[in-house]
Formats: C-alpha cells, structure tokens, sequence
C-alpha cells in the first residue's frame, strides 16, 4: 500500500542536543474497504443526519451545537470552542526522546496507531545517526510530543530506512489482563495430549508474511454485492464445529495426522484379542481337568 503523499504532522525529532526537521506519515488506511451509504429502502436515495434536541424534538443548527460533560441525570457542564481549544497543550512541534528501552519492553495491548517518520532532506544526516545507532544497540526510544490536540507518548523503532512511530494508548485506556482473564479455569494440560499440542505446532511453524492473508470479509462483501447485481443468492455457510473436551484428544491425534482405525479393523481386533483371552484361559484350566481325570 502506497504511503499518503501529504504528511499527518511535521516537526522536531530530538535526542540530547541533537535535533532533525522530521514528517509523519500513516502506515495504515482503510480506504480501499468497501463502503457503505445508508439508504431509504424505499425511494433508493440517501439518508441525510441531523442533529435532533432530545426533548423540543426539533433540529440543532452546527452553530448550536456545543460540547456537553453529563454531571448527573440529564444536566450537563457546556463548553464552548474555544474552552476546549484551551486546553489543548502548547506545542513547539518536538518529538522528544525520553529514554532508550529493549525493543521488546512494551506490552502489544499498549500499541495504538502505527505511522512512518521520515527526515527532512536537511535532517538526513541525524535522522540516521540515531536509526543506526537504536539498530547497533537493539534499543527503542520512547518519545513525547503533542500529536492531534493531545499529549502523546510514541514509541520509536529503526526500520528500513526510517522509524516506526506508534502512538502508544494511555495506561487508563487498557484494561487489566487479569479482570479480562478471570473466569478462565485453571487447566492441567500434560502427557499425550501436550505431545500432540507441541507437535501440530511444530508442523505449523512459519514466518509472517502480510501479502499471504485476505480479509475474508471484505471478499466476502464484494461476492455479495455482485451477486446482488447478478440477481443471485450467497449459500448460507455452516457455523465451526467447536471441539468438546471429550473429543479434544482425538481431534489432536488427527491434526497431527495420525490416522483414526477403521471400525472394521477395531472389530477384527477386538475378536482376536477375545480369542487370545479364551486360549490362556483353556490353557489354565486343562491341568486341572486332567488332575480331576486321574
């Protein structure tokens, strides 16, 4: 996907004393996804939103629209434009590194929002003194900066030949792993099972490639809005069969490629097994006959 021509935001990288003109641009778009408009079923045209007054039920102008914060059933603390705009932090266009950390040091679930920092042609030489320097030292660099109205703390990591810059989510913004987790039960997982567990894994093991995954979805969408053209209906799929506990163990055998026994060969193998037990059990019998016969 090719990067946005026109940068999202321009300014100041510095470390130390060091400072390079730098541009941040989106690693990430949703614009090539199918889109949708809301439509009146009835006439096919488009539906226009307004903004209603939940008790005169009649329409607010964009002029009247304020920000409200609700301190209570229906009352609300109004803010105009402009206090809001005061609130936002001052900004002399700086993305100041803090500290230099390992790589691998900050949880996934803190990432927010991935963007590509480039240098100014002016700026090349320390742009690249500190991407090398990050790579030699296998570091990342958490930096601060004010970023769309608000105070932002971004991650820094060398690649190709820029940085990645992820705006990491605020600590108040991530709920706790172990309120999600909770209600998960304690399992003892071992012997075969953990075997087999190990073994598909092995079997599975790859490397990343994003070029090698389609979002499902959005093919699944363009296949229904040609077969809507076309006059024709999608099939309904059949929902996964989810594995139950008293199955998991067979299911693991079979990922791992191992063959379940025909029934015919459990039968033959259960009437040879019955035949052995019959033969050592005349076997142990026949002295004792041939004693009560003497």
């Amino acid at each position: 996907m090719a990067v946005s021509a026109r940068a999202q935001w321009k300014g100041y990288l510095r470390f130390g004393e060091v400072t390079a003109p730098v541009a941040l641009y989106t690693a990430t778009s949703t614009s090539d996804r199918i889109a949708f408009h809301t439509v009146n079923r009835e006439t096919g045209n488009r539906v226009r939103r307004e903004f209603i007054d939940s008790v005169s039920g009649k329409p607010v102008e964009k002029e009247d629209q304020v920000k409200g914060y609700e301190i209570g059933d229906e009352r609300y603390v109004v803010l105009e434009p402009e206090e809001v705009a005061s609130a936002v932090p001052e900004s002399d266009k700086t993305l100041r590194v803090q500290a230099f950390i390992p790589c691998d040091e900050v949880e996934k679930v803190y990432f927010d929002k991935p963007y590509y920092l480039t240098p100014d042609k002016m700026g090349t030489d320390a742009f690249a003194l500190l991407r090398e320097g990050m790579r030699k030292k296998k570091v990342a660099a958490i930096a601060q900066t004010v970023l769309f109205r608000r105070m932002r703390t971004i991650l820094l990591r060398p690649h190709d030949k820029g940085l990645i810059a992820t705006t990491l989510n605020f600590d108040y913004e991530v709920r706790s792993a172990k309120e999600a987790f909770k209600e998960i039960r304690d399992i003892k997982i071992e012997g075969e099972m953990l075997d087999l567990a190990k073994h598909i894994i092995g079997m599975k093991k790859g490397t990343f490639s994003a070029e090698e995954f389609d979002d499902r979805y959005e093919a699944a969408l363009a296949d229904l809005i040609k077969a809507k053209l076309e006059g024709k209906s999608l099939p309904k799929r059949a929902p996964p069969k989810v594995s139950k506990a008293n199955d998991l163990l067979e299911a693991l055998r079979q990922s791992a490629g191992m063959k379940k026994p025909p029934a015919a060969s459990k039968k033959r193998a259960g009437k040879e097994s019955a035949a052995k037990t019959k033969a050592k059990t005349a076997a142990k019998s026949a002295p004792a006959q041939r004693r009560r016969a003497s």
